[in-house]
């Protein structure tokens, strides 16, 4: 689990850690340095390594990431970037149902709590 790499409060990187991922944990206003510095460390992982390296994003450094670099780093192919919920519930947990009815064109607008779809 080498390639593993998670951003996020300091509980839940020491969990993260325990299950063998690097994690780091950010700063009030440091969040997209420490994200530009988990995708350089995962792509250094990703030339070491046979893995695909997967950066794990708490919602709530998610949300204090700009929305465009957060979804520049989400689309790209290597490394995979993922937001994972906020354990204490501080940051809203995506709408996955009304961000499904609008990929299937079910409904015609985007959903207000997905992120990196913000304007």
């Amino acid at each position: 689990m080498a390639g593993l790499l998670f951003l996020g409060d300091e509980a839940s990187a020491a969990g993260w850690r325990l299950g063998g991922a690097r994690a780091c944990v950010c700063a009030e206003g440091e969040e997209a340095a420490a994200l530009d510095a988990a995708l350089a460390t995962a792509q250094d992982l990703a030339d070491d390594d046979d893995g695909l390296p997967l950066v794990l994003v708490s919602a709530a450094v998610a949300e204090r990431v700009d929305a465009q670099r957060l979804r520049q780093a989400a689309s790209a192919l290597a490394p995979l970037v993922l937001v994972v919920p906020d354990p204490q519930g501080r940051a809203p947990r995506p709408d996955l149902a009304a961000r499904l009815r609008l990929q299937l064109g079910l409904e015609g607008r985007e959903p207000a709590t997905s992120w990196g779809n913000e304007s």
